[in-house]
C-alpha cells in the first residue's frame, strides 16, 4: 500500500518537473526575458530574471497544490481589492508578454511552408485544422468524453 503511494508521488512528481521544465525552457526559447532585458538595458541580470520566472513558477504551483492562499493584510500595504488589482496587473503584462512572443515567432510557419513545397495544400492543411478542432470540441461537450 504505501510503496504503491510512493511509487504514484515519484511518477506524479517526475511529470510535473518535465512539464514545468518543458514550459520555462519554452519561455526562455521564445526569447520573452531576454527581449525584457534587451529592451530595458539589463542584460547582465539576465540569470535573475529566469530565475524569479521559475520561482514565480514554482510558487503558483505550491499555492495552488497546497490551497495557501497570500493574506492580503500581510504586508499592511494593500487591501484585499489592491492586492487583487496588482495581481491582476501582474497577470496582464504575463499575457500580453506571451501574445506578443508568439506572435513574433509565427512567421516560422510560412518559411516552413515554402521550404516544404507545401504551399500548394495550405488550404486543406486549414481545413483539416478546423475540422478537427470542430469534431474535437463536439465530442468533449456533447459526448462527454
Amino acid at each position: 500500500m504505501w510503496a504503491q503511494q510512493i511509487l504514484l508521488a515519484v511518477i506524479g512528481l517526475s511529470a510535473g518537473v518535465a512539464v514545468a521544465g518543458g514550459l520555462f525552457s519554452f519561455i526562455v526559447e521564445l526569447g520573452v526575458v531576454a527581449d525584457f532585458a534587451d529592451r530595458t538595458h539589463t542584460g547582465d541580470k539576465l540569470l535573475l530574471y529566469e530565475s524569479s520566472v521559475a520561482l514565480g513558477g514554482i510558487l503558483g504551483n505550491l499555492f495552488y497544490i497546497f490551497g495557501k492562499g497570500i493574506d492580503a493584510g500581510m504586508a499592511g500595504l494593500f487591501t484585499g481589492t489592491g492586492l487583487l488589482a496588482v495581481f491582476g496587473i501582474f497577470a496582464g503584462i504575463f499575457v500580453g508578454c506571451w501574445s506578443m512572443a508568439l506572435a513574433e515567432i509565427l512567421n516560422v510557419f510560412p518559411v516552413f511552408m515554402r521550404r516544404a513545397r507545401i504551399v500548394r495544400y495550405i488550404a486543406a492543411f486549414t481545413v483539416s485544422v478546423a475540422i478537427g478542432k470542430g469534431l474535437g470540441a463536439y465530442v468533449f461537450f456533447f459526448r462527454g468524453w
